[in-house]
């Protein structure tokens, strides 16, 4: 579309705001969109600021070409509602039918005002067609990222959640694993246990593994590490939860413990841990 056609457009939506709000928020009153969940007032607002950034693009005489700088406020707008529509937990059809529940208002506009020229009405209905189609399209690619960085986040802190430090004593610290132990994980494992003893000072650390499904060699190198880094702050690491299955599977793979003191059971490890804090567990004689 020349600017010569385009120019036709500002116009029209400009002075046709009020029309094209309402009708936009009644197509968007339609199975696809959470009604429940969206203030009347903020959608109204959100149209209306629309219609104003589309209106200051189109003077540009560009329709289509949304990457041009003119059309960056529009998509800064567009980009915000569809970031907070993916922390609500909206779907992409949600968010997008934003833009297309457009279409229809827009396009009975142009056709009643160039009802005799229909060059021109095919002409502006297309350009605006093709430019809410990119525009909708961009929506759902910013909701896709957005909805990539809240999974990340929320992968991030079941991470911090499922490594707890747990002090069981003076100077004793435990740390449960369950899961499967992978290296992004083993990096938070590393992270938790080793600022845990800076914090307490601890001297003994346990590292359970009993909720571990399997231990192969990649596993065992995690473990390996997360002991030589304790050991490298200080504190002596005792391993508990070597089941006979993963004491075999350790065995087949040539996996080195020879220099990490192992306990089949986490009260075996604890009992361990006291001793070597200069602490007994006695059995008191029921009276």
């Amino acid at each position: 579309m020349n600017a010569t056609d385009a120019s036709r457009l500002p116009e029209l939506l400009e002075k046709n705001e009020e029309r094209l709000v309402t009708e936009w928020t009644r197509q968007m009153n339609g199975p696809d969109v959470r009604n429940d969940a969206l203030r009347a007032r903020e959608t109204q607002e959100q149209c209306s600021e629309m219609i104003r950034l589309m209106v200051e693009a189109t003077r540009s005489g560009n329709v289509t070409e949304i990457n041009a700088a003119e059309w960056n406020p529009t998509k800064d707008l567009l980009a915000g509602i569809s970031r907070a529509r993916a922390k609500q937990g909206f779907t992409p059809a949600e968010v997008a039918t934003f833009v297309f529940s457009f279409k229809r208002p827009v396009f009975d506009l142009i056709q009643e005002h160039h009802a005799d020229q229909a060059e021109l009405m095919m002409s502006e209905v297309w350009a605006m067609s093709a430019l809410l189609d990119k525009l909708g399209l961009y929506t759902t690619e910013v909701y896709q990222k957005s909805r990539e960085e809240i999974i990340a986040r929320q992968q991030a802190d079941m991470l911090e959640l499922s490594t707890p430090v747990v002090k069981l004593w003076e100077g004793i610290l435990a740390l449960p694993l369950i899961g499967t132990l992978d290296s992004a994980r083993t990096q938070v494992v590393m992270e938790n246990l080793l600022q845990s003893i800076v914090e307490t000072g601890a001297e003994v650390a346990i590292i359970d593994i009993t909720g571990v499904p399997t231990v192969d060699t990649l596993v065992s190198q995690h473990l390996l590490k997360t002991v030589a880094a304790t050991r490298l702050m200080g504190a002596e690491c005792i391993i508990s939860g070597i089941r006979p299955q993963i004491a075999q599977t350790i065995v087949h793979l040539g996996v080195d413990l020879a220099d990490v003191v192992t306990k089949a059971t986490l009260a075996d490890a604890f009992v361990l841990a006291l001793k070597k804090r200069g602490a007994t567990v006695t059995r008191q004689a029921a009276k």
